[in-house]
């Protein structure tokens, strides 16, 4: 099995879980940190020929990542492309058996039922707070409806200010933002590089948590210590 995965979270998953398997990766596949794989250029703009070039037997994707006409391409060029949705926990636990068997796995890996049983004992959270959840700065974008890390922050007992936004990921003037007075600004530091010198600025007086985005927003391996990890960073921005 040849694969090439234009998807982050997912070349961690099947770099884990099959090992070999993979021929190439995005530049964005940071995951692990050894893979030594073919690049075929970032999720939004693959190369394509360099993917044909390596003939794979599959090219995992996502819809969301990456773009359809790309997809389409890869198709109409003899490629075979599965792309997966994942728009919360339980559908990512499900896209990645999927993804795994496709590329190969005999069996289910320990650490896809260690992070589905790291979320299934979740306490029920004993307080709920409210958020605003910036992913990019220029312009100033923010969580909207039906997002996968907007299920991940509910999990935790977070509820952010955009989750019924008509918009998936609206752009919200900062004024906005700050006029929301949310109780905490969780600040990710992808896809946009939020840093503390670079993000709790635009929110004087607000708390800001500086968090993970593998932990956020990919669904992988890292969804184990996602939930302790994501906690601790919301948990240090109210002290």
């Amino acid at each position: 099995m040849r694969v090439v995965s234009l998807v982050p979270s997912l070349t961690e998953a099947v770099a884990r879980t099959v090992p070999g398997a993979l021929v190439g990766a995005t530049d964005w596949c940071t995951h692990p940190a050894d893979l030594d794989v073919t690049r075929v250029g970032g999720t939004k703009n693959p190369g394509l020929d360099r993917i044909l070039t390596l003939a794979p037997d599959l090219v995992v994707a996502n819809e969301e990542e990456n773009r359809e006409p790309d997809l389409a391409a890869l198709r109409e060029a003899g490629a075979e492309v599965l792309v997966t949705e994942v728009r919360d926990i339980p559908q990512a636990f499900g896209e990645l058996a999927r993804v795994l068997e496709a590329c190969g796995a005999r069996t289910r890996p320990r650490w896809l039922d260690e992070a589905e049983s790291a979320w299934q004992a979740l306490p029920e959270p004993s307080y709920r707070t409210t958020a605003v959840v910036p992913i990019w700065r220029r312009p100033w974008m923010v969580l909207g409806r039906d997002t996968f890390a907007g299920d991940v922050l509910a999990r935790l007992g977070v509820d952010h200010v955009h989750a019924t936004h008509p918009e998936r990921y609206p752009r919200i003037p900062v004024d906005d933002l700050n006029a929301a007075a949310p109780d905490v600004v969780v600040l990710p530091d992808e896809p946009y590089r939020f840093t503390p010198d670079d993000g709790p600025d635009a929110f004087p007086g607000l708390p800001c948590a500086l968090v993970s985005g593998r932990h956020l927003t990919w669904y992988g391996p890292s969804l184990t210590e996602a939930p302790g990890l994501l906690t601790k960073a919301l948990r240090a921005a109210h002290r």
